[in-house]
């Protein structure tokens, strides 16, 4: 006898836990309006290598046309590469699973349609990174044409019962990069002005995975605490490490690991907003004689 638990797809985070669930999807007959397309209307073909949106995803083959009514995959390819730059963003974890399930639906005996939670999820997290660049969440994404999760649909590969720092993202409309420091005199006077500056060491855990995750040393110098307590400054740094991976990733440059200083704002809700970030090695001399200098520096009023 067929349960409720077997109309509700949950993807999970490795590839071969994805291709057990396929395969299990394969068994079964789920009934529903969402799941109504049968193979007779559309047809299977590979992933192609320059889909890079959903090339690799944990499936092989997608059906044509789409769920977004692309007949052909030169259409598909096209219109999924829009969508790039938003993934780069790592505005939600499950952005790419969630526009792969539309751009390149895996090949079963119907279409599977993302739930109208996932959708939810990754809308509420991305679409403010969209209106940074004046764009609007699309109609076509419309979370309330998706069914509900008692349906059979994809949900989350999130597991919400899992305690997870990066499941809602915040945007942030603001790219950081590495600055080139100037003189020793031009970094204090933007310690001066910052919320807060300290000199930390950031680590890259996962060198493969598609979303980046980024580790804080334990130890941290705090040259500028601003209304940060000493106790949470190291926390609320990790909470900012995993909130805006791009602004990390665009500081360390490719590199696993990395000394840097860094000053930013402090929101009304204490969450960390860099503005300035100085690589520290030894031919930067003028960061280390604005950093030796700092603490009796007199910022001027």
């Amino acid at each position: 006898m067929k349960t409720a638990c077997h109309r509700h797809l949950i993807l999970l985070g490795t590839q071969q836990q994805l291709l057990i669930l396929l395969a299990y999807l394969l068994i079964w007959d789920f009934p529903g309006v969402f799941g109504s397309h049968r193979r007779s209307s559309s047809r299977c073909t590979s992933i192609p290598r320059n889909m890079a949106l959903c090339y690799d995803i944990g499936y092989t083959e997608m059906r044509l046309p789409n769920l977004l009514d692309h007949e052909t995959m030169a259409e598909a390819i096209q219109q999924s590469a829009s969508w790039l730059p938003l993934l780069a963003r790592e505005c939600h974890p499950d952005a790419r699973i969630f526009l792969c399930s539309l751009f390149a639906p895996v090949c079963l005996d119907r279409l599977i349609y993302p739930c109208h939670s996932l959708c939810e999820a990754v809308r509420s997290s991305c679409a403010p990174v969209m209106a940074c660049y004046g764009y609007p969440w699309p109609e076509i994404l419309n979370c309330n044409n998706f069914p509900e999760d008692h349906e059979l649909c994809i949900s989350s590969i999130t597991v919400e019962s899992t305690p997870s720092r990066r499941t809602v993202p915040r945007a942030s409309c603001r790219d950081c990069e590495l600055e080139e420091p100037g003189s020793a005199k031009e970094i204090l006077e933007n310690l001066c002005t910052s919320d807060f500056a300290v000199k930390i060491r950031i680590s890259r855990k996962n060198k493969t995975a598609i979303i980046a995750d980024f580790d804080l040393d334990s130890k941290l110098e705090v040259l500028k605490h601003g209304p940060l307590l000493h106790t949470e400054t190291h926390a609320r740094l990790q909470q900012w490490l995993d909130l805006d991976a791009t602004c990390v990733r665009n500081i360390m440059r490719g590199t696993n690991a990395g000394v840097y200083v860094i000053s930013g704002e402090i929101q009304n809700d204490k969450v960390v907003m860099v503005n300035k970030a100085y690589a520290w090695h030894k031919k930067n001399r003028n960061l280390q004689t604005a950093v030796r200098r700092w603490k009796h520096y007199k910022c001027r009023a």
